[in-house]
């Protein structure tokens, strides 16, 4: 199957984008596997598919598959990829995009500087729609806010690891961190990935607060491994160093692809994320029927 594509990146962050709105591709989670992989494939974090929006006043639907193949619900480096390419194939005049996500609706909005904003919408403290299941331990009090230890079996090298646990459409778990770029991400991602208290998996970030306005950020994101960055991530973070105290309501994350700026005014507000959304280069791909 011959398929065409566009690669992208925000901040490092990398996806091979596929236009649906005509016909779908249909492709399988083994097919979705091949279009990211680095070195059979065209290589990226995840896949991003525009489809026509499900309804009159909605632009586009918006799906989203991880390297394993995978479908997720969120990506917001993406989200900023998928809003510059619409535009940019002529498929919207539009600056503010109506987006439809498995977990709900987003509006990317094309900034004169070539940057895109997202409003991601109010984060999600309840565990159960996280969702997260500590399975009866007892949550630390940190900051006006609470943070939750990982102890659990198979899981010992995390005995003195606790995380602030959000949803942005997806769940994170934050844990501070004093260096970042000495974290054991490689080491303790994975642990934290597949947590028997994270139902679904979860995306572990390791957060370095630098200043009330400035973090620095490292993810291993669920079913792809440590990214250049993530953008829901970035907003997890933030949001989760605001309610653990330590940060204004104004951020700049400093990931190692880049630059996202973040905002939240509180409890019940959407988090806006800032950042770059850039084509990398296009191409056709001939994707084996069977794999």
């Amino acid at each position: 199957m011959q398929i065409r594509f566009t690669k992208m990146q925000g901040a490092g962050n990398d996806f091979v984008v596929l236009d649906e709105t005509a016909a779908r591709l249909n492709l399988s989670p083994a097919q979705y596997r091949y279009l990211a992989d680095r070195h059979f494939g065209v290589g990226a974090d995840q896949i991003l598919t525009v489809r026509p929006g499900p309804a009159p006043d909605i632009d586009f639907e918006y799906v989203i598959h991880n390297a394993d193949g995978g479908e997720v619900e969120q990506c917001g480096n993406g989200s900023r990829c998928f809003a510059r390419y619409v535009r940019d194939k002529g498929l919207t005049t539009k600056d503010a995009i109506r987006v439809h996500t498995r977990a709900g609706l987003i509006e990317p909005v094309l900034q004169a500087d070539g940057r895109v904003t997202v409003d991601m919408g109010a984060p999600v403290f309840e565990l159960a729609d996280i969702p997260f299941d500590p399975q009866g331990l007892a949550p630390r009090a940190q900051g006006g806010w609470q943070v939750w230890p990982l102890a659990a079996p198979g899981r010992e090298a995390l005995q003195d690891a606790a995380v602030a646990v959000v949803s942005m459409g997806n769940p994170h778990a934050v844990l501070l961190v004093d260096d970042v770029q000495a974290a054991p991400v490689a080491s303790w991602g994975p642990l934290i990935e597949s947590h028997p208290f994270f139902p679904r998996r979860v995306n572990a970030g390791f957060l370095q607060v630098v200043s009330r306005s400035e973090v620095r950020l490292r993810v291993f994101e669920r079913g792809t491994g440590e990214t250049l960055a993530c953008g829901t991530g970035a907003c997890a973070a933030v949001v989760s160093g605001i309610r653990l105290g330590l940060l204004d309501a104004r951020v700049d994350v400093h990931t190692r692809g880049g630059q996202l700026s973040i905002e939240w005014a509180g409890l019940g507000q959407p988090v806006r994320m800032t950042g770059p959304a850039v084509t990398v280069f296009e191409g056709q791909i001939d994707v084996p029927d069977a794999l």
